[in-house]
């Protein structure tokens, strides 16, 4: 072997150390973080019986995923935990997903507030996607609102309908307002 490439192959493989992300303590790059959170949503929307009458949502830290929210169905939180524990880099999924208790007055209290909410024409273009970006979560006659509207104006509305549906305890209104486009 040329004792000239020896010092040029020690300095290469320190250049090639160097260049390679600093990973302390499970930290993860901001690349790969990212990553996961846009694998992790798609995950999450892609499920097959993901409905308006389940909220997800998710944290990610380091390559550790924690799944938050309330679902009907216990499969659903099976499920989600199970897709996002398939993704390439994570390695821990805490799935705190709540299962709502099975309930017919609940049931019954959904499909009237989807009615309500869904059926006005004021509204009624948040009932286009297949997604539908109004959550609404019932527990124990309580609702909460979860999710994305265009206007201040909007997010009043569904607030008004939700409130305005017998049976209705109590309404919560976490809708967020995000300007489209």
């Amino acid at each position: 072997m040329n004792r000239k490439l020896i010092p040029s192959f020690g300095f290469l493989v320190l250049l090639i150390v160097l260049a390679l992300p600093a990973q302390t303590n499970g930290q993860a790059p901001e690349r790969a973080v990212q990553r996961i959170q846009r694998e992790v949503m798609h995950e999450i929307l892609m499920l097959p019986y993901f409905g308006v009458f389940d909220n997800i949502s998710f944290k990610v830290e380091g390559y550790t995923v924690t799944l938050m929210g309330q679902v009907t169905r216990p499969t659903m939180k099976t499920d989600a935990g199970n897709a996002v524990k398939r993704i390439e880099g994570v390695e821990k999924v805490d799935n705190q997903i709540e299962v709502l208790p099975a309930s017919p007055m609940d049931d019954q209290l959904r499909l009237r507030l989807y009615r309500a909410i869904y059926g006005a024409p004021a509204l009624e273009r948040y009932a286009l996607p297949v997604n539908r970006p109004i959550r609404i979560i019932v527990k124990g006659g309580n609702v909460t609102l979860e999710g994305v509207v265009d206007s201040e104006m909007d997010k009043n509305l569904v607030n008004i309908r939700a409130n305005g549906v017998s049976g209705v305890f109590s309404v919560t209104n976490h809708l967020r307002v995000e300007k489209s486009g």
